[in-house]
């Protein structure tokens, strides 16, 4: 006959493995710190009043008069290191061509750089590093890019580490008159559909779309094996760069989405697999129209 010391010491080793196993489905998680309610709402606000806007269901060449722009998003939370290369970029480009948003970290004291720059630091909110924040922040200044201006036709999201390689004549005759800059283009069936409700479909996304990573199922459960399901199923989840340049249609799909959101804002169990802003994107995009993105992005940040 078993001892009671022994049988309790026995049951303690056992039970530590299905302790580890079933931890993370009722601990809470790790030090994530959740969207203010308050900034919710006010997101969310601001995402329904571009997506009704006029500008929203219209072409940008409202009149022949009328450029499709560039509007250029940089998301950051120090000084933006290479302004004067960026003054230099837009210096000798009409003001009809582009424009420049940034959301800058309120909690940084951030030094406005002069030219370009001044005046075009919008309504922002906390951020942190590899969490939903940086979601809702790329969208908060897609929502303000096409509520400010129904010429903006591209939309940039770039790093305040982002540097321009090309000059700007070079990149937006490519992106909208080069007729070999994109050959990854194919015709649809939906083409003429589209082109009847405002949306020019000869101009595609320029975002990374990788479903093969070495790590991708310890980054899809890191908020719990079946956390994600039935929206998001494994087979659809996907990674890329968090900058890219989106379409104005694929940048209304993107605000317009509520179903993905409610997924990608949880916190997650592991911290070190969890990287929102990289996912939420191409899973988003990858769903919703796969066709209209190119799967690659034009820009490289490390």
């Amino acid at each position: 006959m078993f001892s009671t010391p022994f049988v309790l010491s026995f049951a303690l080793f056992l039970s530590l493995p299905l302790l580890f196993l079933l931890a993370p489905h009722f601990l809470p998680p790790n030090n994530q710190i959740p969207i203010p309610a308050a900034d919710e709402i006010d997101d969310q606000a601001l995402f329904s009043r571009a997506v009704r806007s006029k500008s929203s269901f219209t072409r940008f060449s409202l009149d022949s008069k009328t450029k499709p722009k560039i509007a250029f998003l940089f998301l950051t939370n120090t000084d933006i290191h290479f302004a004067p290369l960026w003054q230099r970029f837009f210096s000798k480009t009409a003001p009809n061509l582009f424009n420049i948003y940034v959301h800058a970290d309120p909690s940084i004291n951030i030094t406005i750089p002069p030219g370009v720059f001044r005046d075009r630091f919008i309504a922002s909110k906390r951020t942190y590093r590899a969490s939903p924040t940086l979601i809702s922040a790329t969208r908060r200044m897609l929502a303000t890019a096409i509520l400010d201006d129904p010429a903006n036709t591209f939309f940039a999201v770039l790093s305040q580490h982002c540097v321009p390689l090309h000059s700007f004549r070079y990149v937006y005759r490519s992106l909208f008159a080069s007729p070999t800059f994109d050959k990854s283009r194919l015709p649809t069936d939906s083409d003429a559909q589209l082109t009847r409700m405002g949306v020019n479909v000869r101009y595609r996304s320029f975002i990374e779309i990788l479903s093969k990573s070495n790590n991708l199922w310890k980054r899809y459960a890191a908020r719990g094996r079946f956390t994600m399901m039935p929206e998001v199923p494994f087979d659809k989840f996907r990674v890329g760069s968090q900058f890219f340049m989106l379409t104005r249609h694929h940048a209304l799909v993107v605000l317009k989405d509520r179903q993905l959101w409610k997924k990608f804002k949880l916190p997650c169990y592991r911290e070190d697999e969890c990287y929102p802003e990289e996912h939420y994107f191409p899973t988003l995009l990858s769903m919703a129209d796969p066709n209209r993105c190119t799967h690659y992005t034009l820009t490289r940040v490390n």
